[in-house]
């Protein structure tokens, strides 16, 4: 029962507010919103508790028929396994807190019900998709937090650069959700079911079964695994289908959060997760996991150290964070993914929180380079974003050490060329990681004020209602991590996870992390110190030293500030051709056929009723010949005729 509270009170306070939004005070409908979410997280928290720490049994709750179609009959139901309860408590948690500080945030705006209804309703679509039991249902609800994103991305709808964001982000899921959609018919087609109970079932039975693709028979495990990986690829932003994040900050700061920390890019770590027991029966797939996800973490770590506007350093660091969770994935140890989901909600909820209280104090810049000095004018807001910024740079005992040093001590331990490449290009993002978040940190804060001294003298820390969030988000990035440490990924987490997450060779990759040489184990912690030393050498000590660098490597500057070019890229390989045969349909197919032809038949049909009409002239003697004419014509057909 608190489960079903837990998914369904966001979708009734959205409801409501929406409701009432036209006979009643902003009030009551922001209200109604933000109390939906607080009665949905105390449920969360009623059920983990009951579950998890009671250890009461899985089980399904069952809402009723959903789809009947022949054979297909999906059910409409909530799961409820460790799994999905660890994520209706995350989701729920970060979201009431979000959905508090936006109270603040969003005072001044004239839509302020309508965003509240948004974020609701993007809660409630997360929630079906971690508690689904089908991937149907799943798919409901990752297309629900599309559809969300896309309204909220561009909810600020009368700036062009906003409605762009929330397009781009639209058209580069849809990539990756026709790649998913396809994988869930390929499952129906296998398994004759999209139930997860049955398609886990029937795992052992289909290893050995092929599918036809490309010329070759290739493993249908194999396959799926691949076309659910691309859908996930879209929605948690991994390289080649990356490009839709960083825009997406057009958005409102809170929305940015809600995107970053706990719903739609979490969505396909967990989609690969809930899929573990297919896909660790599927080798090639776990190794395009593991390099994509490495790849990512280390190209995204790289264009954080360079870019100037505060909420796309904090998006990048999104990209590379989620990285090292596709990481563990592809090398065994998915305990380790969700506990490093879990703690990079906190820090990240709190990073972009606190960029907002920032943005707001300064009038809505967001350029660091405008910034400086601010840690006097924003004491609170400065000390919570260095927790924030020390659980990202995974330093002890911040929460981010814990997980992101489990997950490339696993990798290491896995010993295989990916898990090993994965190791490396991790441990290089580890560095990089905390090089830029501490450059952040310094810009903004330290220094001097750069910015209109106007702005800078009127800046001033933010109302508790935002400052509350940041307090207890604060105490999640320091603690999750040394608290859940034991319970995710220690010695007993396999009887934790228990048959909601599969762990291959019993969970090898984690079990013998400890086993590694000490040097393996330290390496992103040292690289970690080593970037924060460098940050603070470029920006306290030298801070003529970046300026200098950057004339001195023009090119790889140029490369790393444009993102290596990849939407230049996808313009030219796509973008313009697609434009150009948009135009090419819309001047021929358009145009001179579907406009052409029924114009030409009416131009045809006006000039030969305009003939016509020119032999009503009126003139008897006209008349007379034209019957005498066509007297003739008869008597002729009649004497030929015989």
């Amino acid at each position: 029962m608190f489960i079903a509270i837990a998914v369904l009170a966001p979708l009734a306070g959205a409801l409501l507010a929406a409701l009432f939004r036209p006979f009643a005070s902003r009030a009551l409908a922001v209200g109604l919103s933000v109390a939906g979410l607080i009665i949905a997280a105390a449920a969360a928290i009623a059920t983990d508790y009951r579950h998890l720490v009671l250890n009461l049994p899985d089980h399904r709750v069952m809402f009723g028929a959903w789809i009947a179609v022949a054979q297909f009959t999906p059910h409409w139901s909530l799961r409820q396994d460790t799994l999905s309860l660890v994520m209706v408590g995350m989701v729920t948690v970060v979201s009431a807190i979000i959905h508090i500080y936006s109270i603040g945030y969003m005072a001044h705006d004239r839509t302020e019900p309508r965003f509240f209804v948004y974020i609701s309703l993007f809660t409630f679509a997360m929630l079906m998709l971690v508690t689904a039991n089908n991937l149907i249902q799943l798919f409901f609800g990752w297309e629900g937090v599309g559809l969300m994103s896309y309204l909220l991305i561009g909810y600020w709808y009368d700036r062009a650069s906003a409605n762009e964001a929330a397009i781009k982000a639209f058209i580069v899921n849809r990539i990756g959700d026709l790649f998913f959609a396809i994988g869930i018919a390929l499952t129906w087609l296998t398994f004759h079911s999209v139930s997860f109970d049955v398609i886990f079932a029937g795992v052992p039975a289909a290893i050995p079964l092929t599918y036809p693709l490309f010329g070759s028979a290739l493993p249908v495990l194999e396959v799926i695994s691949i076309l659910l990986f691309i859908g996930a690829m879209g929605k948690s932003a991994q390289l080649f289908l990356h490009t839709w994040l960083p825009d997406a900050m057009e958005g409102p700061t809170p929305i940015s959060a809600l995107i970053h920390a706990a719903t739609m890019v979490t969505a396909g770590v967990f989609l690969m997760v809930r899929m573990t027991p297919l896909i660790d029966h599927a080798p090639v797939a776990l190794d395009l996991i593991t390099l994509i996800g490495a790849a990512t973490a280390f190209f995204t770590a790289t264009i954080g150290c360079v870019q100037n506007d505060i909420k796309r350093i904090i998006a990048y660091s999104t990209c590379s964070q989620l990285g090292y969770m596709f990481i563990a994935v592809g090398v065994g140890a998915a305990p380790a993914a969700m506990f490093h989901l879990v703690n990079h909600a906190f820090f990240k909820a709190l990073l972009f929180l606190g960029a907002g209280s920032v943005i707001h104090a300064l009038a809505d810049e967001q350029d660091i380079r405008k910034m400086g000095g601010l840690w006097r004018k924003l004491p609170i807001t400065y000390g919570t974003m260095w927790f924030g910024a020390l659980a990202l740079a995974a330093i002890p005992p911040f929460s981010g050490y814990f997980s992101k040093d489990a997950i490339l001590a696993a990798a290491f331990a896995n010993h295989s060329p990916t898990a090993l490449f994965g190791w490396f290009a991790g441990s290089l993002g580890a560095g990089l990681t905390a090089f830029y978040i501490v450059r952040l940190m310094l810009l903004v804060f330290h220094g001097k004020p750069r910015g209109p001294a106007e702005t800078i003298a009127h800046a001033h820390e933010s109302p508790v209602v935002m400052l509350g969030p940041l307090l207890i988000l604060a105490i999640g990035a320091l603690t999750s991590g040394f608290l859940l440490a034991p319970i995710f990924i220690g010695t007993h987490f396999a009887a934790f996870w228990g048959a909601s997450v599969a762990l291959p060779h019993h969970g090898a990759a984690l079990l013998l992390r400890d086993t590694i040489p000490a040097w393996g184990a330290e390496l992103p912690l040292l690289l970690a110190i080593g970037g924060i030393g460098i940050a603070y050498w470029f920006y306290e000590i030298a801070p003529a030293m970046p300026e200098k660098l950057a004339k001195s490597l023009p090119g790889l500057y140029a490369f790393v500030l444009n993102k290596w070019y990849f939407d230049e890229a996808y313009d030219i390989i796509f973008v313009r051709p697609a434009l150009r045969l948009a135009r090419l349909i819309w001047r021929v197919g358009d145009d001179e056929v579907i406009d052409g032809v029924p114009t030409g038949l009416a131009r045809l049909t006006s000039e030969a009723s305009g003939q016509a009409a020119r032999l009503q002239s009126g003139s008897i003697a006209v008349y007379g010949f034209v019957m005498l004419i066509g007297l003739m014509v008869l008597v002729t057909i009649f004497l030929l005729a015989r």
